[in-house]
Parts: C-alpha cells; structure tokens; sequence
C-alpha cells in the first residue's frame, strides 16, 4: 500500500495576521510591495535592515511572529531543548564568507596556516558567519584554532555586537569581550591588538592602513572554486515562526514556504529584466552570465534536500567548535512544505 501524503491544512476565513519582520532583500520585496500575498494571512512586513536588531528581538522578546532568523542560533536553541519557535527552509541571507576575512599583515599573517596561536575579532563566537569562516579554514587549509584567542566586539563602532541571548558553548573557548576597552574590532586592528578579524562587514581602518587587508584577495575565485568543489552556498538565516502561532495556524507554513518562493522567481524575473538595468551594476549582464555559468537555474535555493548537505556541513562545524553536543538529523529543523 503508498504511503498517502499529510494533507496540507486549509487557510482560514478571515485571513490570520501575522507579524514578520525581515531585511528588504530583493527576494522578498514582492512580500513587501503586496505583489504577493500568502494565501489566508494578512501579512505585516517589519522592514529591518540589521538583522542582529531582529535576532535580538525575535528571540529576546518574542516580538514578531515570524521572522528571519541565524540559523546557527536556531539550531543551537533546538539542540539544547529550546522549542520557542519552528522553521521553514527558506534562506533569506546566503553569503560566501572569504572575502570577510581581514588581516594585519604587521601580525606576520600570508597564509591562512599563519591564524593558528592569533588573537583574532568577531561581533560574536557563534555566529553563523564566523562559524562558516572558521570551518572553511579548518576543513579546506588546515588550520588549527584550539590556541586563539577570540575578541569579540563590533567591527566598526566600540560596542557590543547587539544585544543578544545566546546559549552557552558546550565546551570552553577563549573568548574576551573587546569593547570593554572603549574601542571597534577596527581599532583594535589597527593598533595590532588583535591580528585579525572574521566578521559580516570589513573594517574602516582598511581605508587609511594599507597593512590591513583581505586575507584572500582573490576572494571571487576562491569562492567560485569552493562551490563548484563542495556545492554549498553558505546558509546564513533561515525563517522561524513563533511555535505557539505555528500550533495555532499551522497552515501558515505552508503559505509562506510558497509565498517565498513566488516573490523569489518574481526577484529572478525583474533582475533579469536587461532594458533598463534595475541594480546599479553597470555589469549586470556579465554577472547575470556568470551566475548561470556557476550555479544554474537557481542559485538561492530554498527547500530541505536542495540544502541538506549545507545544512549538514553547517552543523557539523558547530558540533567541532563548540556551540552544539551532536548534530541533529536535517529533517528535524523544519516543519513539513511542500514545493
């Protein structure tokens, strides 16, 4: 006998409210703009644009109902028993993390190797960022972080990285807190304090110390080359929904899963509309054929199997750096869609 499919559930009238705050990503205007709607939910788009704000508020307050979410951070609350909120395999922010990596070359760093025994800055350990960079390095150029000392700050202003609730490591890691010294991870560069640093933006010293640099310079090909090897394109958010509204509406996920993908294939379109270019990208039309050229028809894809094995490398890295105990199966971090 077939196994019959879960029957997807119906969407309710009238349509449900629900909150969801997230960046005015080019794949997510058309939320935004009303060009789609989910069917049975009045959707309200918080627009954001520095996520740190909606991680610390979706998961410090509960304040939205769905939003977009790190998934380091998810997955951490759910390997430790924190079920506050279920996802859907949407991916709002992919990014590759090469060209994030910064050095002083006064620190005597040419070579990834040369990281090894450093004290290097990061707006937080467990970020997904940081945990993505620092699993490149190991995995692909050996390098060895059981002797560095991790600086944490916010690269451009001396300040915390945000405000978050984070869950403790497994397993201790030398990290300092860098802003107590009334100075930016940047600062902190320059002066030779720290000898490098992984983050999500470069660091404004860059501009007036010729000494601080990309540890790749050829960052475009080195990432091209680690996706055409690995075929994976770094997860960075995924899409959380507060649990109690998920149990409430759990038709919802359903609804978004395929909103998402309707305002990204509407993204796709628009973007490749070449008559009057809509990014301010004078070279559009060759970067348009070298995104086909490297990654396909698709390249920010949504869904589990197209992103099991990131998923996978990504938590496999947090389990060797210390943020999880074990690896949780991939089918486990989201409530069931359908394509």
């Amino acid at each position: 006998m077939q196994a019959s499919t879960p029957a997807t559930p119906s969407a309710p009238s009238p349509r449900v409210p629900v909150r969801f705050a997230c960046g005015l990503y080019d794949r997510m205007q058309a939320l935004y703009t009303g060009e789609v709607v989910p069917e049975g939910i009045d959707l309200q788009f918080v627009n954001i644009d520095a996520p740190r704000k909606i991680f610390d508020r979706m998961a410090g307050e509960q304040a939205f109902d769905v939003s977009e979410l790190s998934t380091s951070e998810f997955i951490t609350r759910m390997s430790m028993g924190d079920d506050s909120f279920v996802a859907i395999p949407v991916f709002p922010s992919r990014t590759f993390r090469h060209s994030f990596i910064t050095v002083n070359r006064r620190s005597g760093i040419r070579s990834p190797k040369d990281l090894e025994g450093k004290r290097i800055g990061v707006p937080l350990y467990t970020m997904t960022a940081a945990v993505w960079i620092r699993g490149h390095l190991q995995d692909d150029f050996g390098v060895d972080f059981s002797s560095v000392t991790w600086v944490e700050g916010s690269i451009n202003s001396a300040t915390s990285h945000g405000t978050p609730s984070l869950m403790p490591l497994v397993r201790e890691v030398a990290v300092e807190r860098g802003y107590g010294d009334g100075k930016s991870l940047s600062q902190l560069l320059d002066e030779g304090k720290i000898d490098a640093i992984f983050g999500t933006t470069l660091p404004e010293c860059r501009r007036h110390n010729p000494e601080v640099q990309r540890l790749f310079p050829d960052f475009r090909e080195v990432e091209k080359a680690y996706y055409r090897r690995t075929g994976i394109f770094p997860i960075m958010h995924l899409v959380a929904i507060r649990k109690p509204v998920y149990q409430q509406h759990p038709f919802i996920a359903q609804s978004l899963y395929r909103a998402f993908n309707e305002a990204k294939q509407l993204a796709y379109k628009n973007m490749r509309n070449l008559a009057a270019l809509r990014y301010m990208l004078p070279w559009l039309p060759d970067d348009l054929d070298e995104l086909d050229e490297v990654f396909g028809a698709d390249p920010w894809t949504y869904g589990l199997e197209a992103n099991r094995h990131t998923l996978s490398t990504l938590m496999r890295y947090m389990k060797e750096q210390g943020l999880i105990r074990d690896t949780l199966p991939v089918d486990q971090l989201f409530v069931p869609v359908q394509d």
